[in-house]
């Protein structure tokens, strides 16, 4: 078909204009004025820095209708009323150097006359003090004159018809039910924040009563706020932390409480941190974080966490992002310090077995067991695994004749323990004073492994390796080549020397030594190597790839569901569990152990 005909536009002015108020609030409103819960959290922020001790918003239709917030801070005086809704006019900032040392939640006094721009509102306030409040209606860049009302002492906003004068914008909101769940996030991230501050949400309606979402009590304390919060079921699965490196210049006081791993989730929306009273994302402490949990939960979950963090407001800059949901660090290194050690040190403080227990279905009459989580069993089908890597590496070749397991390492005596019964060659059963402790083999032996790799090449760089008589050649695709470069500095550790030959082969010239002992096939570890590369983006030398790489290498190495083991052996077994650090998960975070409470076995034999 024909091609259309050319549009001819009008050439564009070469005149310089100044630009409507209207319109520049309505851009404005553009990066501060996404959506309802944006309306909200302006809002909060405002009646926050006034001082409010109780706040209350009200939402109809998911707030696209209506967002009312009241608070009982101190007010605003009738002469101020039309400067509200002045654009950059603030209370918070005097001159530049305020900007190095923001202590407010709200400072670029741009949010009222934003959302006054794209709204009808309405403002209702009475200082402390005064014998009576005042009242004004605005809407777009109409703005009334404050006259008197009756009021309470504090503010009240209302915010009505949301992007009423741009109905483009408007389409772009979803559904009421979205809209409204978005409020009461943001609504809750305050309630966590501010435990001193008593919040309340309501839902409004034309056709039913007034409903109370929530309603937080003021004056409470960070922990009972985050029960209030997050659900008092979790009391006994959250680790409190705590850490103060603070002084007047610099440093970071840190309270926060995390989850068990096995409340772990499989998004980062049960991570709440905030820095002083303000809610932000941060990859600095979601790293930390994530450091401080390695091994001990599954990839792409994430822990639960609510960190508080207080510093000096010079020690961050908050003027980064037009929402202030992202901030800068001054010192970037000293916050993940802070996080990383006060969660490592909590996490390895506590007995992280998981409990299983009996719980009853909904509407059932028998009960079910529920693991908090089930152990998985390990793979089957390969040889047993040297638990040991030895000082000095002795030199070994390919197909070399394995020690047996109880001869594999000069391990301190085990202190005396319960019989020991190993279940289908793949989990081991004893008890402590609390009841019976289950174990998989594969993932505690996967455990000891990974912590010993890890050491090794900690303390000396890389790992013992044994030269090949005979290079061993492997194919790999072409679009596999590339990575061998990437990979090269994670190599060298692992003690494997490789070098491309050809357009796609790759010859192995040394392997780690352990690995021959364990008869581990070089080949089959550098294709598993490549496409674990391919899949998981593996970047070269990063502590990250190193891990996931030594956990490869554990995994291989360990001994298998399957394999019988002595006496002996089962007794080393177990002690690994006191001696291994994080010996409750396996490197790739799944539970080693779990324990069944002798409360639980007399209530399923009836003597509960």
């Amino acid at each position: 078909m024909p091609p259309p005909p050319p549009v001819h536009a009008e050439p564009p002015t070469r005149e310089i204009r100044a630009l409507p108020a209207l319109v520049v609030n309505q851009i404005a409103a553009g990066e501060v004025v996404e959506r309802p819960s944006s309306v909200v959290k302006e809002l909060l922020e405002n009646a926050l820095d006034a001082g409010a001790t109780r706040i209350v918003v009200e939402l109809e239709q998911g707030g696209v209708e209506l967002v009312r917030v009241v608070d009982d801070g101190c007010g605003v005086p009738a002469e101020q009323a039309r400067l509200m809704l002045a654009p950059h006019a603030t209370s918070k900032v005097r001159d530049i150097h305020d900007l190095d040392a923001i202590a407010t939640m709200g400072f670029r006094g741009e949010a009222i006359a934003s959302i006054c721009s794209v709204s009808r509102m309405t403002i209702r306030s009475r200082p402390a003090g005064s014998v009576g409040g005042w009242s004004i209606d605005a809407s777009g860049d109409q703005i009334g004159e404050p006259t008197p009302c009756s009021a309470p002492f504090g503010t009240s906003v209302s915010v009505r018809t949301l992007f009423f004068n741009t109905p483009a914008r408007r389409k772009f909101l979803r559904t009421v039910a979205t809209e409204q769940t978005r409020c009461a996030e943001v609504v809750r991230d305050a309630a966590l924040a501010h435990a001193q501050v008593g919040f309340t949400l309501r839902i409004l309606s034309e056709t039913a009563e007034p409903r109370t979402v929530f309603e937080y009590p003021p004056n409470q304390s960070p922990r009972e706020r985050v029960l209030e919060v997050l659900g008092r079921e979790h009391d006994s699965q959250l680790l409190e932390i705590s850490a103060d490196t603070f002084d007047d210049a610099r440093g970071v006081a840190l309270w926060g409480l995390i989850g068990l791993p096995s409340i772990a989730r499989s998004t980062a929306r049960a991570q709440h941190v905030f820095v002083n009273g303000r809610p932000i994302r941060d990859r600095t402490i979601q790293h930390a974080l994530a450091e401080a949990y390695r091994g001990l939960v599954e990839p792409g979950k994430y822990p639960t966490a609510v960190l508080l963090l207080e510093m000096s407001p010079a020690g961050v800059d908050v003027n980064v992002h037009p929402t202030k949901s992202e901030v800068r660090f001054r010192d970037s290194s000293l916050v993940h310090q802070t996080v990383y050690r006060a969660c490592r040190d909590a996490l390895r403080a506590k007995d992280l077995t998981p409990v299983w227990e009996w719980k009853k279905r909904v509407g059932e009459e028998s009960e079910e067991p529920s693991p908090s989580p089930l152990p998985a069993p390990g793979a089957g089908g390969e040889q047993s695994l040297d638990s040991s890597i030895a000082d000095d590496a002795a030199p070994v070749a390919a197909g070399a004749e394995t020690k047996p397991f109880a001869q594999r390492e000069q391990m301190p005596a085990p202190r005396p323990v319960d019989r020991i019964l190993q279940v289908h060659n793949s989990y081991l059963v004893t008890q402590d004073e609390d009841g019976l402790i289950i174990i998989d083999q594969h993932a505690l032996h996967e455990r000891a492994m990974f912590e010993k790799l890890l050491a090794r090449v900690t303390e000396k760089g890389s790992l013992e390796s044994q030269r090949l008589l005979t290079p061993v050649v492997v194919e790999v695709g072409a679009h596999q080549m590339g990575k061998l470069d990437d990979l090269q500095g994670v190599l060298t550790k692992l003690g494997v020397e490789a070098n491309a030959i050809g357009h796609a082969s790759v010859a192995i010239q040394a392997f780690p030594s352990f690995l021959f002992e364990r008869g581990v096939e070089a080949g089959e570890f550098l294709l598993d190597l490549f496409d674990k590369a391919d899949a998981r983006g593996l970047a070269a030398g990063k502590e990250e790839a190193l891990h996931e790489v030594l956990d490869m290498m554990a995994c291989k190495a360990a001994i298998k569901a399957g394999d019988k083991l002595s006496e002996t052996e089962l007794t080393e077994m177990l002690s690994l569990r006191e001696r291994v650090e994080r010996s409750s998960n396996c490197p790739h975070g799944r539970p080693t152990t779990i324990r069944v409470p002798i409360r639980e076995l007399e209530k399923r034999f009836g003597r509960g």
